[in-house]
Formats: structure tokens, sequence, C-alpha cells
């Protein structure tokens, strides 16, 4: 089992027994697809499982994955139930968990627009059992594994594909919106991410994070989290150890409406760069307004070491440089809070994201229709006090930070009323009639398993 030791002591990850996606970024280029399954035949789910196991690349062979390429597995609580996980099992789950991300919308926000009623389906309903995700360096070799997968489920018509997303990356490496992505991952103890990071840089892309390394317990179950305690975790024990959870997002991204946005509230492409800059908190190549509050510095966000080496409380207290609400400020306040009584480092969270969808042309501001966005990823042992809390306190909420009920400008449930303050002397500067620039089309709860676990809930039942 898991190496708990003391919150003094770093802990000894089992990494060979941990799906890789948890401790490793996506080496880039690549592309890749998620899949949702249903299981119909629970004996056909379960083979299924022993045979994807062995193909899950773990934290331990992440840089050589069976077949050349990336996949990991994830289930759902009616998919766990499908699969003859006995009760008790079952109820060891957290509530929230087993409620699903549907039943949770109006905490996250997900209301209007984004209610689970306009959600694409099957997202967010009970016939999502098992998602899988597979990336591949380059659009061949994801094919032939795919060949591969599909000659393999001839013999298990008990198990159906019921939705598919690609996410090949976008050729400017960004998201729709322009922003290099995926900077400031909290660095785990005992992951082994900063000597990958020196080993292969070019491969990684690993950047440092603010602050000391997170305890183990708060992304994988059976060590110990910031509270000092042994994550909670389902049982029986194999089950849960070396797993964690992940609530799967789709996120349609509008990107003309961002850009009409701005145009409307700029008066030149510069302003227009420095306004998309203050509601993100970082210039769209990385390069953070704390470091480079006037003008964006490629050369710095290049720099692994100083991209991220920068607090608030002592440099910007009142949001003069990166804005109280900016998205990057409401995601991590960092030291912001440091007089108050909320400790940061128990609410971070692991992100992974992959864009979905055609680009749109650069300067175009009409919208073309397409449906484009990014599949976002969070995993963490606790989704109340990790990720829910994260969209509901941080996100959408204003009053931790003095703003009242103002929303992030970027991703918050904002409805075409919003305000967005930027401080500026002498006078302040307010945004107003902020709409909607992401909207939730979908999302699950997930349970992602160690490997053993994977194993043990394949002879589940049987």
């Amino acid at each position: 089992m898991a190496t708990t030791g003391t919150t003094h002591q770093e802990q000894v990850l089992e990494l060979a027994d941990i799906q890789g996606t948890v401790l490793r970024q996506r080496p880039s280029p690549y592309t890749g697809a998620y899949f949702l399954l249903r299981v119909d035949d629970p004996a056909d789910g379960r083979r299924m499982l022993r045979r994807l196991a062995p193909d899950v690349a773990t934290a331990v062979d992440w840089w050589n994955p069976p077949e050349r390429a990336w996949l990991n597995v994830a289930l759902s609580y009616s998919g766990l139930r499908v699969l003859g996980v006995p009760q008790e099992s079952l109820d060891s789950f957290p509530a929230e968990f087993r409620e699903g991300m549907a039943a949770r919308a109006e905490t996250l926000g997900d209301v209007g627009e984004s209610s689970p009623e306009h959600w694409d389906p099957p997202l967010g309903s009970t016939d999502v059992h098992v998602a899988l995700a597979l990336f591949a360096p380059d659009d061949a070799t994801l094919q032939s594994v795919l060949d591969i997968a599909h000659q393999a489920h001839h013999d298990l018509p008990g198990v159906s594909v019921i939705y598919r997303i690609d996410t090949p990356q976008l050729p400017t490496g960004r998201t729709h919106l322009g922003f290099v992505d995926g900077i400031g991952e909290p660095d785990i103890e005992g992951s082994g991410v900063a000597d990958i990071f020196q080993t292969s840089p070019d491969h990684y892309g690993y950047l440092p994070g603010f602050g000391d390394a997170i305890k183990a317990g708060e992304f994988l179950m059976g060590y110990v989290n910031q509270l000092g305690e042994p994550a909670p975790m389902p049982q029986p024990e194999v089950l849960g150890c070396n797993g964690t959870y992940l609530a799967f997002r789709k996120l349609h991204t509008r990107v003309s409406a961002f850009r009409q946005y701005l145009n409307a509230n700029a008066d030149s492409p510069e302003e227009e760069e420095l306004l998309a800059a203050k509601m993100v908190g970082r210039w769209r190549s990385g390069a953070p307004l704390m470091l480079a509050p006037e003008h964006d510095d490629p050369a710095l966000a290049s720099d692994p070491q100083r991209v991220n080496d920068f607090s608030y409380h002592e440099e910007d207290p009142r949001g003069l440089r990166c804005p109280l609400g900016s998205h990057i400020r409401r995601a991590y306040p960092r030291d912001s809070l440091v007089e108050g009584l909320v400790d940061p480092t128990i609410h971070r969270a692991l992100r992974r994201a992959a864009t979905y969808g055609p680009p749109l042309p650069e300067g175009q501001l009409e919208d073309d229709g397409e449906d484009r966005g990014i599949v976002f990823i969070f995993m963490g042992t606790d989704l109340a006090r990790q990720f829910e809390f994260i969209k509901s306190q941080w996100i959408n909420d204003g009053n931790f930070t003095g703003l009242d009920d103002e929303k992030d400008p970027l991703v918050g449930a904002n409805d075409g009323t919003g305000v967005f303050t930027i401080p500026k002397r002498p006078i302040r500067r307010r945004l107003q009639q902020l709409p909607r620039f992401v909207v939730t089309t979908g999302g699950e709860y997930l349970f992602v398993p160690g490997i053993r676990a994977l194993n043990w809930l394949a002879e589940s039942g049987s």
C-alpha cells in the first residue's frame, strides 16, 4: 500500500500504480480524443477493463507508453454500480460523487445557458459509465491504436461508445482565446516532477508552481493531505488506494464574443491586448502581469524558473498590476489571503485541458457557428473542498476578495450584466455588461482508479 509517513517526511508514491495523467502533463505536440462508454453487459465491461489495464500509461512509463499512445481510464458512480461493485463500497464514496455533476449544477454555477437541460447528450446522464482518454503524438499513431481497439471491441457487444470528442492540439499550441494554458500546476510531494523537468524539459514542459510542494494526499488517496490526515478514500483499500476524482467538463468557448468585447472596450489593438491580460492575469504568451505589468514579455514567458515566481500580498495588495478579480488570481489566490481564515493550499487543483473544434480565423469578429472550446479536467481527492469550492467561492463569488457579486471575467457565470473592476490610479475602471464567454455543455464526476484497483474492478461481481 502507499507509504503515508508523517506531515514532515516526504511521502513515497507508488508511481507504477498511479495513472500517469494524474502526475504528468501531456507532451507537445499531441492529438487525442475522449470516449464515453455505456456498459449494458457487466461481464463485457469487466472484460474490457481487464484488457485495458496493461495498456494504461502509468506515472512510471509515461514517456514510453504502450503502443506509443497515452491511455487513461475513469468510471462514473453509475458505471461502478453497473460493473457490480458491492453496495457497501458504493456507499463509501462521497455524496457529491454519487450524485453526479448534473445534480451539483447550481453549486458549480451551471445555470441558465449552462444548465444540464442544455447539455450535449449523453453528458450528465446515468448512461455514462466509463470514460477513456487517448492521446498520441500524431494522427497516424492515434488511428493505429483506434484500429486495434476497434478490432478488440468486436467480441464485447455489451459495451458501447456513446460519445466521442476529438481534441487535436491547435497549431498555435494555445487555447482558442490565444492564451498559453497549463501554467502553474502545483508541485506534488514525491511525484518526481522536478527531476523530470531537469532531465527532459523539451518533453515535459513542467513549470514550477508557487510555494512549497503540496502533500500528495490532496491529489491521491492513501497519502497524507494538507490537513495532516490521510485523504479519505472509498473501501476496500485496494479500490481507493492511489486513486483520485476527476471532474470532466466540456466548455464551449465564445471566441467571437470575447473578441467583440475587447474591441468594444478598447481604443487600439495594444489596449485590447492589455485588457485581455487584465481579465486573465497573464498575457497571451503566459507572461504574468505581476512581472510584466505594462507590456508582454515572451522571453519571461518562456523561462520556467521565472514565469511563476511571484506573489500578491506584498507586491500588489490592491491589484494595480494584476486585478484582484482576474482569472488566475481567483483560480489560485496564492498569498492574497494571508490575513484571512482560508488556507489556499487546501483548495489546490490539478488541471488538464485539451482544445476541441476548429480555430476561429485570426482577426474575425463574427461567429461562424462552429462548436469550439476545451475539455477541462480537474483532479483531486476532495471534490467538495477543492473543485466545488474553487468554482463556487473563488470563480463565481467576489466576497473573498472584496468584490461583492463580481464573477470571474473569463469563465464565471456571467449573464450580460456582469462587472469586472480594474484597479487604477487615480480612478479605477469598471467594465460593464460582461457576457458569458464560456458555456458548460456537459460534464461528469468520475473516479480514476489505480492500476491494482482497475484489476480489482475487472474481477468484482464475476
